[in-house]
């Protein structure tokens, strides 16, 4: 089978950068077994075996790091390395001997292995304070501190039922997986924007910003003086930043205000029950940096309940429909608010999340 083509346009074709082992053996994987934390082996029809170290690594690396892994990778892998959507590095290898090296060389510069199979990986996350205009939280100091007190689960050293998945968004635009994660780290702003009515018409185009308002609570609006502004309606403003990104006059950051929320019980796999949205479960916690402290402890005792009694392979979002939800607000300590009644008449529970075939029932 030849993957060699070519185009006037475009990236190269993948083919080109697949180690050999996996060119030679594409669609002949017989099956895959984890060999112990962070390792797992795929096994050939023709008896081929390519062994995979996954390390952690952030989200933001730097050149020198890259440089780091690409030397791991030219001294114990061919040069081939590769990074997962979690933002895991990868390293690939036919030698059995050379795992234990690989770990090693991970370890010198201070990157643990694990996160395959029932573990948490590491957390996808946005891009927070260091980028995002419009984030209400930070993303990687929440994250660093989040993996910090919870890296035994990732390494193995504390087993758990399952997958667990992490995400964060730094805001609702989610620009991260948190719709559809076992537990989600959600940025929230608690404010409409703080609009500068003098600078409105001179930094903005006001039928953009109209247009711009999910929930059409922006209206055109003028002053006395017959400056042109805009007004917004505060029952219908969702404080989602969609206006202060076309509009640097209609900010939405506010350090006083502005928090993180927690969901829980999305997942994407359809293993067992189909796949799920995330649901509030902390509607507001207050930014504590530089370790948020509140954030991570009430994220460690859903994870500590959840292991308690799930069953094999039981995702969090799973566990919580069998024990029921009050039965989950009251082990993990959390007050039910007005905040948790949905009632957004286009909910995610009215959709079908399945990639499965279903007769209407016009049908039936």
């Amino acid at each position: 089978m030849s993957f060699e083509r070519k185009t006037d346009f475009g990236p190269p074709h993948y083919s080109r950068f697949l180690p050999p082992a996996i060119k030679a053996n594409y669609g002949k994987w017989k099956y895959h077994e984890i060999v112990k934390p962070g390792v797992l082996v795929h096994v050939s029809e023709s008896g081929d075996k390519l062994f995979t170290v996954r390390g952690a690594s952030g989200r933001l690396t730097a050149t020198d790091k890259l440089r780091m892994f690409c030397d791991i990778a030219d001294k114990h892998c061919d040069g081939f390395l590769r990074f997962t959507s979690r933002h895991n590095v990868e390293f690939m290898t036919t030698h059995e001997e050379r795992v234990d090296d690989i770990i090693q060389a991970l370890a010198d510069i201070g990157h643990p292995v694990g996160g395959i199979g029932a573990a948490i990986t590491s957390i996808v996350h946005t891009q927070g304070w260091v980028h995002c205009h419009s984030s209400a939280t930070d993303a990687s100091g929440v994250v660093k501190a989040v993996m910090d007190e919870v890296i035994e689960y990732f390494d193995g050293r504390k087993p758990i039922p399952g997958k667990l998945r992490i995400a964060l968004a730094c805001c609702l635009n989610m620009c991260g997986a948190v719709h559809c994660s076992d537990i989600a780290i959600l940025g929230v702003h608690t404010r409409p924007p703080a609009t500068d009515d003098t600078q409105v018409n001179k930094q903005c185009e006001i039928p953009n910003v109209v247009a711009a308002c999910p929930t059409a609570a922006i209206r055109p609006s003028t002053l006395e003086d017959g400056t042109r502004t805009v007004e917004v309606d505060q029952e219908r403003c969702m404080f989602c930043a969609n206006c202060f990104t076309v509009c640097p006059a209609m900010p939405l950051n506010n350090p006083t205000t502005d928090g993180i929320s927690l969901w829980v019980g999305g997942k994407v796999s359809n293993a067992r029950s189909k796949p799920t949205f995330s649901k509030l479960a902390v509607p507001f916690i207050p930014n504590n940096p530089p370790r948020w402290p509140e954030v991570t402890s009430k994220i460690i005792t859903m994870i500590e309940e959840w292991s308690k009694d799930a069953l094999p392979f039981e995702r969090m979002g799973e566990w919580i429909e069998r024990i029921g939800w009050p039965a989950f607000f009251d082990r993990c300590e959390i007050e039910f608010t007005k905040q948790h009644i949905d009632d957004f008449k286009h909910a995610g529970l009215s959709y079908n999340r399945s990639a499965h075939l279903r007769r209407a029932s016009y049908m039936d």
